[in-house]
């Protein structure tokens, strides 16, 4: 249905997004992870700033190592999570455009049920597997020493990071996005506080190396998860406020949480499989035949981080939009919320791309002070990350926005099959002519993110994501 000027026909959401323009609705909703997500990147930096401060020369490289193989495993504990907290968010934002308020906090609590049970499950896979992640790496003694430390805290983690990833997701999906940042600040406040204090800080609390920053990590998810709680305890009444506590949401609702199930079930296929791509990649990397790769492409990562920021931000918003205005009929909106959204990531993640090349020694400088090492290892990196930007901002929007619709098997076929043939089949090929560098390696994903970029947009014109089922 189209008004006279040729426009699409608004649909008037519920709640504060009613009555606003696309812009001011996207504004609203990508403010506050834009914020969460700086506050997360801070915490990733303060973990290798504190870390490459703990030792030098060969130990600062062990430690490093350590933690960059730590960041990667450390992903792992999120692909159940992350695969409730999909479903979670498509199922909420499916009901609020539709304004069934119950059901949109029966989602959020049988969500929460969902997101621990995923959570004691990363943390039971973890505390077997871990040892044998360590040896495939093939790194020096020393660091598969600090990473089998490191890694063994860090799974205590998993239950209370499922729980309030679920809940995250279900205030996102509804349209909240500060209740979400204010939770993670106190993750992350915690979190840097106790690492430097167990790092850096006076007997009996110091001294603990990096075990300490592990306890940092899981004492700021504890803290986080009970903060989220008592906001959810506290509130009262309907209206913007429907997503909170309800003895009849809590109770077990089989049909809520196959929903849930039903979407997300694709969406940890995907992450586990993109985790094992992932992983091979780093065992690559970590067998090339220079010292310190690990942790210089880790460093890298953590630079290429600042894009995510805006980049996730910017989907998150246009993930809960496209799931509030399909749930309120209205497909015509949902497609424009993904192209404006589109546009913009392209053009703020690009932008940063540039500010990677332009002040790439500074920006390495920061994480690995006095390290000439890395320095000389990880700013090339960052050129080739800035001419793959507008296909990352590409990908990560349109992936995240599908999820939002409810077409995680869509997105997880694709996404999937492509990365396996770059970043196995390409990758191993280079890998066994023993010419492969770590720019070559970058080069390789480079490539995969163009060609998922291609396919990806070829998926959103056809216009069967739409059409996914919640």
């Amino acid at each position: 249905m189209a008004e006279s000027d040729g426009t699409p026909h608004r649909t008037i959401l519920a709640g504060r997004l009613g009555g606003l323009s696309l812009s001011r609705q996207v504004a609203l909703l990508a403010f506050w992870p834009l914020l969460e997500n700086a506050m997360t990147f801070l915490v990733g930096v303060t973990d290798v700033v504190v870390s490459s401060r703990m030792a030098v020369g060969e130990t600062r490289v062990a430690l490093l190592d350590a933690m960059g193989l730590g960041g990667y495993v450390g992903w792992f504990l999120n692909i159940l999570q992350g695969a409730v907290a999909v479903g979670v968010m498509a199922l909420v934002s499916r009901a609020t455009g539709a304004r069934d308020p119950m059901l949109a906090r029966r989602g959020m609590c049988q969500g929460l049920w969902l997101g621990v049970a995923a959570g004691c499950g990363s943390l039971l896979l973890l505390k077997l597997g871990y040892h044998s992640l360590i040896r495939l790496m093939d790194m020096s003694p020393q660091a598969s020493s600090y990473a089998g430390e490191y890694l063994s805290i860090l799974a205590l983690s998993a239950p209370f990071s499922g729980a309030m990833m679920a809940l995250n997701a279900a205030l996102r999906g509804s349209g909240d996005t500060r209740t979400p940042f204010l939770s993670m600040i106190v993750v992350n406040m915690v979190n840097v506080a106790l690492s430097v204090l167990f790092v850096f800080g006076p007997e009996p609390f110091g001294g603990h190396g990096i075990a300490g920053i592990a306890w940092g990590t899981v004492c700021g998810w504890i803290s986080g998860l009970t903060s989220v709680t008592l906001v959810l305890w506290l509130r009262k009444g309907g209206g913007e406020t429907a997503l909170r506590w309800s003895r009849e949401a809590l109770r077990f609702h089989r049909e809520t949480m196959t929903r849930i199930v039903r979407v997300g079930i694709p969406q940890s296929m995907e992450v586990a499989g993109m985790w094992m791509i992932h992983y091979f990649g780093i065992q690559t990397i970590s067998q090339l035949p220079m010292h310190g790769a690990l942790g210089a492409h880790m460093i890298a990562i953590r630079v290429e981080s600042m894009s995510f920021m805006p980049g996730f931000a910017i989907a998150t918003a246009a993930a809960a939009l496209t799931g509030q205005y399909l749930g309120a009929g209205s497909k015509e909106m949902a497609i424009r919320v993904v192209r404006f959204c589109w546009k913009l990531n392209i053009a703020v993640m690009s932008f940063l791309g540039l500010c990677f090349v332009l002040f790439r020694e500074s920006l390495v400088g920061i994480l690995a002070a006095g390290s000439e090492e890395h320095l000389r290892m990880a700013t090339p990196l960052l050129v080739v990350c800035a001419f793959s930007q507008p296909a990352f901002a590409t990908c990560i929007l349109l992936k995240t926005t599908m999820r939002g619709a409810g077409a995680t098997p869509m997105v997880m076929k694709w996404a999937f099959s492509i990365m396996a043939f770059f970043r196995i089949g390409v990758l191993f090929y280079f890998k066994s002519t023993g010419h492969l560098t770590l720019i070559g390696v970058w080069t390789i994903f480079a490539i995969d993110l163009t060609v998922q970029a291609i396919v990806f947009s070829w998926l959103h014109f056809r216009g069967k994501w739409l059409e996914a089922r919640v």
